[in-house]
């Protein structure tokens, strides 16, 4: 979000927040809470979830870096939507919401950079919900998660879609809206039937368009 910035809008980012080196399993912020500040993810994965009131989670998504996580919350005033927990040795940029408004005051191009952010975590939300609400199967929807992350692998410079899977089994389940069980089962089946391949926590997609189909 901030990489483009003219030089006078990067000068002054780089004054406000603090960098700060979060272990795996730490919450950043959670669902309900008062929203003091956004989050900007430098290394490391984090991921976002809510929780109904009967305990059964949903993982909405799993921010990388340039993320910038509770930016909807800071700017409507409101408080945070999700739970945010890092998922793996994670370092963020903390900026507390009063200095982060006076930034987007002074710089333009920052405003445009988050709306552009929040434009761009609508689009995401919006075909996640449509990929639990219309996906006919488990297997679909899986295809269509493993597909969206080795896509975003591929964008990021690397020439193949590959990527490390930081989620366990169970919680690679309450992102689809499945089973443990049910995960465990059709990623073997997708490996047997060479879409994917494993080795260990790496994940290479050998064949996007059957995936695509699946996904469908």
């Amino acid at each position: 979000m901030f990489c483009n910035l003219d030089g006078a809008a990067l000068v002054d980012y780089a004054t406000i927040g603090v960098e700060t080196s979060f272990a795996r399993g730490t919450t950043l912020f959670n669902e309900g809470g008062r929203s003091k500040g956004v989050f900007v993810i430098c290394t490391g994965q984090v991921k976002l979830f809510c929780t109904s009131k009967e305990g059964k989670t949903l993982i909405l998504k799993i921010a990388l870096p340039g993320d910038v996580l509770g930016l909807g919350a800071v700017i409507s005033g409101s408080a945070y939507e999700v739970t945010a927990e890092t998922l793996e040795p994670t370092q963020i940029k903390s900026i507390p919401r009063d200095d982060f408004l006076s930034f987007l005051e002074k710089h333009g191009e920052g405003s445009l950079h988050a709306a552009k952010a929040l434009s761009d975590d609508y689009k995401a939300a919006f075909f996640d919900a449509r990929r639990l609400a219309l996906s006919s199967s488990s297997a679909g929807r899986l295809a269509g998660v493993l597909l969206d992350w080795g896509k975003t692998a591929a964008t990021c410079g690397k020439f193949e879609m590959r990527f490390t899977m930081a989620l366990t089994h169970e919680e690679l389940a309450n992102m689809v809206g499945s089973s443990r069980e049910t995960v465990t089962r059709m990623l073997s089946r997708f490996r047997k039937e060479e879409l994917i391949q494993m080795r260990g926590s790496s994940i290479l997609i050998l064949a996007p368009e059957r995936l695509e189909r699946l996904a469908v």
